[in-house]
């Protein structure tokens, strides 16, 4: 649906700059604009391979699995219905650290296999109490160091490309805590319905 909606977009602009006599100027803006783009590509690849390359050393170090130990007992008891050695365990905890790390696309693959995971213990064709949990953390904005904002801010030259580090760490905190909240608060809710 999203496409059509882009391609309409699109389709309505062009045909205005024709029959409002910019077609020139849409023209200059689209050729500018695709070189920007893979200007900006080259640069996000770059610092992402960097970034992914010192995830690659932290997991070969064992920081990850350390990581992984701390992140435990907090995670088991964010999804009690999965139990604790289930393959999707691993794979929540892979997604949430590389989200801290920033690293989306790093956490999108191991995201996926967790709702797999996760789908396979569920007895329903309804999302579990897992599954939403996991939706709602993944949406809360995950991140503690924002490298794909610090590279965009680091292509286009910023003085001080790291400096919403700290904001982005109270941000995480605030909205995943309330993300937690809010579903939680939900959940309960449901559950005393169905007691009803």
């Amino acid at each position: 649906m999203v496409n059509y909606i882009w391609a309409a977009l699109a389709i309505i602009g062009i045909v205005y700059a024709m029959f409002n006599g910019t077609m020139e100027e849409v023209n200059q803006a689209l050729f500018s604009s695709a070189q920007e783009a893979v200007t900006l590509v080259i640069g996000l690849v770059s610092i992402l391979i960097f970034w992914l390359g010192l995830m690659r050393i932290a997991e070969k170090a064992g920081i990850l699995s350390l990581l992984a130990m701390v992140f435990k007992p907090f995670i088991t008891r964010l999804f009690p219905e999965i139990p604790k050695d289930h393959p999707a365990m691993g794979y929540i905890l892979s997604n949430f650290i590389a989200n801290l790390f920033g690293l989306g696309n790093a956490a999108t693959p191991m995201g996926i296999k967790a709702m797999e995971e996760m789908k396979k213990l569920s007895k329903s064709n309804h999302a579990s109490r897992s599954m939403i949990t996991f939706l709602v953390i993944n949406t809360s904005s995950l991140t503690l160091i924002p490298t794909t904002v610090i590279a965009i801010r680091m292509q286009y030259e910023s003085t001080a490309p790291t400096e919403i580090v700290g904001t982005t760490i109270i941000a995480t905190f605030f909205t995943t805590i309330v993300a937690i909240m809010v579903d939680r608060l939900f959940h309960y809710r449901r559950e005393r319905k169905n007691k009803k």
